[in-house]
């Protein structure tokens, strides 16, 4: 749960609205209905899209999420998983009685445990999900990155922390403006290790 909240926030505080909500979705359907843990994610979710949809201007549809994410939300401890949830709710509530609110005052910054996330602050487990989500936002191949983080994690797991693909998954979290250049890279390692991969198995077929 936490790799992929984290992801989420630093996504949604890097600017990312619409790409945010993708770190939550998998796991809050996995959720049982109405569990304290669903009622947060959905609410999250619905808070990214008021904030999404208002740069559209659609102020029924802002307020009438506001209004569903408010009660979703309503009766969760003011630092459930140690987001800054108050913020959220206060913002929320401005929103549903002025939807133009969101013209006049930016979204607040969502904080774990009193720190605002950003992609440069995630480890690898929650940079992985964050790879994940902006690979399918912006329209990366998802196969590379799968295959790119399946092989850090055999890299981790041999001891080899300074593996090549643990270092360009971060970097293409972290680094926006080159976030290209660097999945140009990562294909690049991924296709020379696959093939290698492939021919080591290709002896023992």
């Amino acid at each position: 749960m936490d790799d992929y909240l984290r992801a989420g926030l630093a996504i949604f505080n890097a600017g990312q609205f619409h790409a945010a909500h993708d770190a939550w979705e998998d796991r809050w359907l996995e959720l049982e209905r109405g569990s304290r843990d669903e009622r947060f994610l959905h609410g999250l979710i619905q808070f990214t899209a008021v904030v999404y949809h208002a740069q559209d201007a659609n102020w029924d549809g802002v307020c009438g999420l506001a209004e569903s994410a408010v009660t979703y939300l309503d009766g969760l401890p003011s630092d459930y998983r140690t987001i800054n949830l108050d913020t959220v709710r206060t913002y929320l509530r401005a929103v549903r009685n002025d939807p133009e609110h969101v013209e006049r005052v930016a979204p607040p910054r969502l904080t774990y445990d009193g720190v605002v996330l950003y992609p440069n602050d995630l480890d690898f487990d929650s940079s992985a999900v964050t790879a994940h989500v902006l690979a399918e936002e912006f329209g990366y191949d998802e196969w590379v990155i799968e295959r790119a983080i399946g092989f850090a994690r055999t890299d981790l797991d041999s001891g080899d922390e300074g593996s090549q693909f643990i270092t360009l998954i971060m970097d293409f979290v972290q680094e926006s403006e080159n976030r290209g250049l660097v999945f140009q890279r990562l294909r690049g390692h991924v296709e020379k290790r696959d093939s290698r991969e492939r021919d080591v198995d290709g002896l023992f077929e």
